[in-house]
């Protein structure tokens, strides 16, 4: 009877569902372009793209981390698919390298290290004070703390 009553109700549900084509919206176009020229970063690049209905065409250029401009003109569309031309070519631009890390020198022992016994003090029983802290919200940072700067 279960099986019957679900079978019942899934039926009913997919009767219920009328399926609609999509709607046309027209066609579909589109440009736009950006660039960035940081020397400071040696980041530099740029893009133009333009889209009429199913048909993509652009480009984009941009400088490697070896200091050659690459040029990307590519095009998409449904007959031949995506399409790429890439060119390379060089410029006289450095990319600035990034400090390497400081090395941290290690001083060279030149005796053996021999084992001490830990030198431990003790306070008197007298000297330890027990305090009790107020109410409130309390804070323990250990260690360094981080700083951001935007």
């Amino acid at each position: 009877q279960l099986s019957c009553l679900l079978c019942l109700c899934l039926a009913s549900a997919v009767w219920a569902i009328e399926l609609q084509p999509e709607p046309d919206y027209g066609p579909v176009a589109y440009e736009f372009h950006w660039a960035v020229n940081d020397p400071h970063t040696g980041d530099i690049k740029s893009q133009k793209e333009t889209r009429k209905d199913d048909k993509v065409e652009g480009v984009y250029e941009l400088i490697d981390s070896d200091g050659y401009r690459r040029i990307v003109q590519y095009k998409a569309d449904d007959h031949n698919g995506f399409e790429a031309i890439v060119q390379r070519e060089p410029t006289d631009i450095k990319i600035p390298l990034p400090e390497p890390p400081k090395k941290l020198l290690a001083a060279k022992i030149l005796t053996p290290v021999v084992p001490v016994a830990p030198l431990v003090h003790y306070a008197a029983p007298k000297a330890i004070i027990k305090q009790e802290l107020s109410a409130g919200n309390y804070v323990s940072v250990s260690g360094p703390t981080a700083q951001y700067k935007y």
